[in-house]
């Protein structure tokens, strides 16, 4: 199960309603930052997320919107004493303007809380055991761009009726059974997995996409996620200006999910030229099971 809590909403130039991006996942015990707009520090206690915990950023790419608010943080994590090694991943272009940022305000290779930067490329980033992150190519103009894949892996539960059937005692037995081992009984029969164990349950996909010109070469990560967010910036009729900016529109985005058997689709990096009515109504238009993130929804997978 993923948990997710949308910190900043906005396209580039913030509202009073909608913040800098900022997409806080919650599973399995992480707690990981996707972006980190400016100010991020004040929505993470305004949403009541705080910074319990928090040890871990994806930054999508390195415009200053998506990255602005780190300092800040660093900053209000240095007055509150953590002693937490904060992991930043991102292409490595992203992460030199970290660099720099970060030089610029504390020296070269410094930074007031204990770092590590982790320069990323198409693949794996993460396995914890229960979930996996990996990362894909995004193109957003000259950025070297990444969106993000959460998986969590299908599990398979014991069948009571079958253990009784079978004769099999409670106990480290049955644990065995599940971890996928075949044990042999005080009576000497043996019990494989299989006899026992249920169909897979459970297995999770969620998929987030920063800013992109493009939906091409997305189809394939997308595919069959249970939950897609992606940006919609523009509408249709602006679909010029869109490509001017690098970004999409909401029938763009909506498309994506339509061809790529998305469960749910929610929109972000939302601009403040348009009402969520008119881009509801594109996006649902071509993809019905669709929805607009606002600072601080909540939204689980």
């Amino acid at each position: 199960m993923f948990e997710l809590t949308f910190l900043g909403t906005s396209a580039s130039v913030p509202s009073q309603d909608r913040n800098h991006p900022g997409l806080l996942v919650q599973a399995g015990g992480q707690r990981i930052l996707i972006d980190c707009g400016e100010g991020i520090q004040r929505q993470l206690l305004a949403s009541g997320a705080g910074f319990r915990r928090l040890d871990r950023i994806l930054l999508t790419h390195g415009h200053l919107d998506h990255i602005l608010g780190v300092p800040g943080l660093f900053s209000t994590l240095r007055l509150r004493s953590s002693a937490d090694i904060m992991h930043v991943h991102g292409g490595p272009g992203t992460l030199d303007i970290v660099i720099r940022m970060l030089a610029g305000l504390w020296g070269e290779g410094r930074a007031p809380i204990p770092l590590q930067l982790v320069p990323l490329t198409a693949g794996q980033v993460l396995d914890t055991g229960t979930f996996e992150i990996n990362c894909f190519p995004v193109r957003h103009r000259d950025t070297d761009s990444l969106g993000f894949a959460f998986v969590s892996r299908a599990r398979r539960h014991l069948l009571p009726e079958r253990l009784a059937d079978l004769a099999v005692p409670d106990g480290p037995l049955r644990k065995t059974l599940a971890e996928g081992q075949t044990i042999t009984l005080d009576d000497g029969r043996s019990i494989n997995p299989e006899d026992v164990l249920g169909p897979p349950r459970g297995g999770r996909k969620l998929v987030i996409v920063g800013d992109t010109e493009t939906t091409d070469g997305l189809q394939e990560h997308v595919r069959d996620a249970d939950l897609l967010v992606i940006e919609a910036t523009f509408l249709q009729r602006d679909a010029a200006t869109a490509r001017d900016y690098g970004h999409l529109t909401a029938s763009e985005a909506a498309a994506l999910a339509a061809s790529g058997n998305v469960g749910q689709l929610v929109l972000n990096h939302i601009s403040g030229r348009y009402t969520d009515e008119e881009i509801l109504d594109e996006a649902r238009a071509v993809f019905p099971a669709t929805r607009i993130a606002s600072d601080f929804d909540r939204v689980t997978v």
